[in-house]
């Protein structure tokens, strides 16, 4: 699993090779700049006036250009941060999802025995997990309309008129076959439902 420590220590590195990029384009914009003095020869006084207003148009076009380059970094570095969690997440989804299935089974009568409530106890320890590296569940009840930006459509083997000619799909959720999972407004994990 991935500690804020080791987040920390990855934010670091980012941040000194983000400054390292920064620093190498500001020397190769030097660098630049002093090659094409050196190439001049000495201009006749109306293409100096000229060739400066170029020279400043293009630094200032080389300025944004650089300023851009950092905006879509410091991006991509949360988006890196952010997402880093997710493979541990994928693997700890299907642990989740046995002890809903475990816990959804247990007998009336013993609810209230002292090893059912620590099973209790451990889910809720994995489900706050995912909800502290920002993982949700995604909300799917019986009958709301098949989204498939958001669900996962399998077979359902028990339709006998689903096979007819005269069957017609009402896209609306008939059963939740495994939960689905989302990080902000990226699917994870898709909801596997049965269509009707």
């Amino acid at each position: 699993m991935i500690t804020n420590k080791d987040k920390k220590e990855m934010s670091e590195k980012m941040e000194q090779e983000k400054k390292f990029k920064e620093k190498e384009a500001a020397d190769e914009a030097v660098e630049s700049a002093e090659e094409i003095e050196e190439a001049e020869t000495k201009p006749e006084p109306e293409d100096v006036e000229t060739k400066a207003a170029e020279y400043l148009d293009g630094w200032k076009r080389c300025q944004a250009d650089f300023e851009n380059y950092k905006k879509r970094q410091a991006d991509s570095q949360k988006d890196l941060l952010r997402y880093s969690t997710q493979n541990v997440i994928m693997q700890i989804l299907p642990v989740v999802d046995n002890f809903h299935a475990s816990t959804d089974h247990i007998p009336e009568a013993q609810k209230n025995d002292p090893w059912v409530v620590g099973i209790m106890h451990i889910q809720k320890q994995l489900e706050q997990v995912l909800s502290d590296n920002g993982v949700e569940e995604i909300d799917v009840k019986v009958g709301d309309n098949f989204d498939p930006g958001m669900h996962e459509a399998v077979e359902d083997m028990e339709c006998k008129s689903c096979k007819s000619k005269d069957y017609k799909f009402q896209n609306k959720i008939k059963r939740v076959a495994v939960k689905g999972y989302k990080m902000g407004d990226r699917v994870i994990r898709a909801a596997r439902v049965i269509v009707e």
